[in-house]
C-alpha cells in the first residue's frame, strides 16, 4: 500500500478545519492543518461574528443611554468615542484569535503556515503566503490519505465595474478604520449589510442603504424584514430597495451611486461606500480540477450529506462548501467530515434545525423551516404569531417592535420552525431550537411552564392557538367520520 506522509490533511484552520483537525486527530489520525491566511482564526472570530457583534452591542448601548429619558433618567450630554469603540472590539478579538493559534498549536496535529494547492488527489504543494520573502520551514509537497478542504470565503467582486475605482470599504475594512465617515452609502440588504448599517447609523453616521430585492433580509418573511425596515426608517437610516445599479463616480471627496428605483434613476452621494454584496468561496487558488474535486460556477466545493465531494477520499466544510454561511452550521459540518474520515459513512449533516440569526435591532431569528421556505417545499403546516406590543415583559423594556411565529404541522402538531422580530431574537429562538430537538408539539410547548413576566414567555402565545386550531381541526375530522358511519 501507498505510504502518505499524513493520514488527513486539513487546508484551512478557521472554525471548520478546526473542528476537523481536533475531531481525526482525536480519532488517533496523524493531521496536519495547512493555513495560508495573514492571519490565524478564520473568518468568525477576525472578521466576522465576533467582531462585529462587539461593535453592535457598543452601538446599543449607545442607542439606549440617547433613550434613556423614556425611563425616567437624565443621562446627559452623550458623546461617542469611536476610536476606544474600535480598540476594545481589537482587544477581544485579539483574545479569541490568540486561543484559536494556541489551539492550533497544541502539539495534538502538526500546523503549517503555507498556501496549499493540489498535484493530484493525494498531493498538494506548499509555497509560502507573502511570494517568497517567508523563511520556510515546511517541505514543497505533502501527500495525504484524505482531504478536508476548509478554506472559507472571501469578498465577492463587484457587480459593477465602475465601483472599482471607488475603493469601496468591505466587511473586511470596515473593521479597520480609524475614523467614521460623516456619510455612508451600504450595497447590499443581508445580515451583514443591515448590521453594519445600524451599527454607523447608531454612532452618528448619515446612512443610505440600497438593496437590489424588494426586501432586505431576504432569508426570512417578508413580514420580519419588514419590522427591521421600518426601524430602520424610523431611525433616520435611508432604505432604497428592489433597485438596479447604473453607475458609479468618485468626485473630491464624494462618492456617487446611481441606480433605478420604481421606474426612475436615483443618485446618492457618501464620504464612503460599503459594499455588502456578499461573499465566495475561497477556492480559485487550490487547483482543485487536479484532484477531481467538481464546484459550482461560484467555486463552491460540491459536497454529499456526509461532507464528502466528488473525490471520496477528499472532504470539504464551512463556507467553501455552503450551502449556509454560518459558523456553527461550519463547526458542524467539520466535526462531520472529520468523523467520516475516520470511520467512513459514520455521519451525516442534518439541516432540519437551522438556525439563522441577524443581529440588528430588533433581531431577526428563525428555526426549522419559515412560511417562505416551507411554502416552496411544498410542505403542509399551520402558523401562528404575537407581538411584542401585547407583551408584558417587551412593553417594560419600551422594545415593542415586531413577533414570534411558529409553524406546526397541521396534523401532528410538531413544530416545524419558529421565527422571533424582536427583542433577544437570537437567544428568545432557542427555546424552539430545543423544543424541535425534541420533536415537540406546539400542545407541549403551550403546556411548559412559563415564569411571568418573561420575553420567553411570549411563545405560548401562538402555541395555545395552534394546538387550539388542531385539536378543533382533529375534532372536527373525527366527528365527519362518525357521522359517515352512522
Amino acid at each position: 500500500m501507498k505510504q502518505f506522509d499524513f493520514d488527513v490533511a486539513i487546508i484551512g484552520g478557521g472554525s471548520a478545519g478546526y473542528a476537523a483537525a481536533r475531531t481525526t486527530a482525536s480519532a488517533g489520525l496523524k493531521t496536519v492543518v495547512i493555513e495560508g491566511g495573514e492571519e490565524v482564526g478564520g473568518l468568525c472570530i477576525l472578521r466576522g461574528c465576533m467582531p462585529t457583534k462587539a461593535l453592535l452591542y457598543m452601538a446599543e448601548v449607545a442607542h439606549l443611554v440617547k433613550s434613556a429619558d423614556t425611563f425616567g433618567v437624565r443621562a446627559g450630554k452623550i458623546s461617542l468615542n469611536f476610536k476606544k469603540a474600535m480598540a476594545r472590539k481589537h482587544l477581544i478579538i485579539k483574545d479569541f484569535a490568540d486561543c484559536r493559534t494556541q489551539q492550533l498549536t497544541s502539539g495534538k496535529f502538526k500546523f503549517i503556515r503555507a498556501n496549499a494547492k493540489f498535484l493530484d488527489a493525494h498531493t498538494v504543494a506548499l509555497s509560502s503566503r507573502d511570494g517568497g520573502g517567508q523563511k520556510k520551514d515546511f517541505p514543497p509537497t505533502i501527500t495525504a490519505k484524505n482531504f478536508v478542504i476548509t478554506t472559507g470565503s472571501v469578498i465577492a467582486p463587484e457587480p459593477l465595474c465602475q465601483l472599482n475605482d471607488l475603493d469601496c470599504l468591505t466587511s473586511d475594512t470596515a473593521l479597520k478604520l480609524k475614523k467614521l465617515p460623516k456619510s455612508l452609502i451600504v450595497l447590499g440588504g443581508g445580515p451583514t449589510a443591515c448590521e453594519f448599517a445600524q451599527f454607523f447609523s447608531r454612532f452618528g453616521v448619515r446612512v443610505t442603504l440600497v438593496q437590489r430585492s424588494p426586501h432586505i433580509l431576504q432569508d426570512f418573511d417578508a413580514d420580519a424584514a419588514a419590522v427591521v425596515e421600518t426601524v430602520f426608517k424610523r431611525e433616520g437610516i435611508r432604505v432604497f430597495m428592489g433597485t438596479k445599479l447604473l453607475d458609479a463616480k468618485r468626485k473630491g471627496k464624494q462618492k456617487t451611486i446611481w441606480f433605478e428605483h420604481n421606474g426612475k434613476k436615483v443618485s446618492v452621494s457618501a464620504e464612503e461606500v460599503l459594499f455588502a454584496l456578499g461573499r465566495v468561496p475561497n477556492t480559485a487558488s487550490l487547483d482543485l480540477e487536479k484532484a477531481g474535486v467538481k464546484t459550482k460556477p461560484n467555486g463552491m466545493v460540491i459536497t454529499d450529506e456526509q461532507m464528502r465531494t466528488s473525490t471520496p477520499h477528499i472532504y470539504s466544510a464551512g463556507d467553501c462548501a455552503g450551502p449556509h454561511e454560518i459558523v456553527h452550521v461550519a463547526v458542524l459540518q467539520g466535526e462531520i467530515a472529520g468523523r467520516n474520515v475516520a470511520r467512513p459513512g459514520s455521519a451525516r449533516m442534518d439541516y432540519r434545525l437551522l438556525i439563522l440569526v441577524v443581529f440588528t435591532d430588533p433581531q431577526l431569528a428563525f428555526v426549522g423551516l419559515t412560511e417562505k421556505e416551507a411554502a416552496a417545499r411544498g410542505i403542509p403546516f399551520l402558523a401562528a404569531s404575537y407581538p411584542f406590543n401585547d407583551h408584558g415583559k417587551s412593553i417594560i423594556m419600551n422594545a415593542m417592535d415586531g413577533f414570534v411565529k411558529l409553524l406546526a404541522d397541521p396534523k401532528s402538531g410538531e413544530i416545524l420552525g419558529g421565527e422571533c422580530a424582536g427583542p433577544m431574537g437570537g437567544d428568545l429562538i432557542h427555546e424552539i431550537v430545543a423544543a424541535m430537538a425534541k420533536r415537540m408539539t406546539v400542545r407541549e410547548l403551550a403546556a411548559m411552564p412559563h415564569y411571568h413576566p418573561t420575553l420567553a414567555e411570549i411563545w405560548t402565545y401562538p402555541a395555545e392557538e395552534l394546538a387550539e386550531k388542531i385539536s378543533q381541526s382533529v375534532s372536527f375530522a373525527g366527528l365527519a367520520v362518525r357521522t359517515e358511519i352512522c
